[in-house]
């Protein structure tokens, strides 16, 4: 047997875990982009602008139409996933503090464990539950000592869009069949985007008229922070347990926090630093442990982080090159 070096085995361990985390940063940088830079008036056509151009780029890039029950299927989390989603997203990060509407979407770890236990039988371990508490925490911080009043609309549309997404990312991963991640994202946004361009034609009316900086602005939202960002977001569902890329998915808040206060001049208070240390450290203590196995999807996770999963949801190891690497 191969006796691997230590930096090796660090690297076997942290691979998943990391491509996974680019999919929130990405996320969180969103917000403060969409709040500082794009129109508030149109949330319907910034959420199309923002998921149609990232699905026909992906799609250009896998070159590959949905096929069986995969056209259901990419409705359904195209929905999910993206459509709605998209939109709240927007709703809320306009009415919303970047930091603020970043921290609510991190409630999405407790959503996802408990979604995952229903859909896919992957009993959250100690180590998630500790985690995610520890995460949970330091969101309170970051929120509950937020400066000025909060848009009721704002928290309602934020909480909403984790709901909704956390759903949709646990049943890409119980659909499983080794399609290969990107070509399942490009359809998902495609399917969300046309959904979104038909509601924001029929609500909104025109599309609204666009400076360079936003062009600009949308450009990064839809390739970077959409296109990216969620490929690399469904790679470490597909490599890692549900519950533990949920952990991980606090980097979203800790993200919106520290863009808010350098790029958009928010305030950060010493309880929201002491918060992101904790969220920073949950993400470090969910992923702690996990074992090196070379050529492994890293499925098993940390110390007996998942039950095996069902035939239905295994992926081919020959798929696991088209992911996010």
């Amino acid at each position: 047997m191969e006796t691997l070096s230590p930096g090796r085995r660090a690297w076997l361990r942290l691979r998943w875990p990391l491509v996974a985390a680019v999919g929130p940063v990405a996320f969180g940088s969103n917000y403060v982009v969409t709040h500082h830079l794009l129109p508030g008036a149109t949330p319907l056509w910034g959420s199309a602008i923002r998921a149609l151009p990232a699905g026909v780029v992906l799609l250009l890039v896998a070159r590959r139409l949905p096929h069986g029950p995969w056209w259901w299927r990419s409705v359904v989390l195209g929905t999910l996933n993206m459509g709605i989603f998209f939109c709240l997203v927007y709703v809320a990060a306009q009415l919303l503090p970047s930091s603020v509407a970043a921290s609510l979407m991190s409630l999405s770890p407790i959503a996802i464990a408990g979604a995952a236990w229903l859909l896919l039988r992957e009993r959250p371990t100690p180590r998630v539950v500790v985690a995610a508490a520890v995460g949970g925490a330091g969101v309170l911080l970051i929120v509950g000592t937020a400066t000025g009043a909060l848009d009721g609309w704002g928290i309602a549309a934020s909480v909403a869009s984790m709901a909704l997404s956390s759903v949709g990312a646990v049943l890409t991963k119980r659909w499983q069949d080794g399609t290969p991640v990107l070509t399942v994202t490009a359809w998902q946004l495609v399917v969300g985007g046309l959904e979104l361009l038909v509601a924001a034609a029929l609500v909104e009316g025109a599309p609204p008229s666009l400076s360079v900086t936003e062009t600009l602005a949308f450009a990064y939202v839809s390739l970077v922070a959409t296109a990216l960002g969620f490929v690399c977001w469904f790679s470490g569902f597909r490599h890692l347990p549900a519950g533990a890329v949920g952990v991980i998915g606090l980097l979203n808040p800790v993200t919106g926090v520290t863009l808010g206060v350098l790029a958009g001049g928010e305030v950060l208070t010493a309880p929201q630093a002491l918060g992101i240390g904790l969220v920073l450290a949950s993400v470090a203590l969910v992923n702690a442990g996990r074992p090196a196995a070379p050529g492994s999807s890293s499925r098993r996770g940390g110390q007996g982080v998942a039950a095996p999963p069902r035939p239905e949801v295994r992926v081919a190891a020959s798929n696991s090159s088209s992911t996010c690497t």
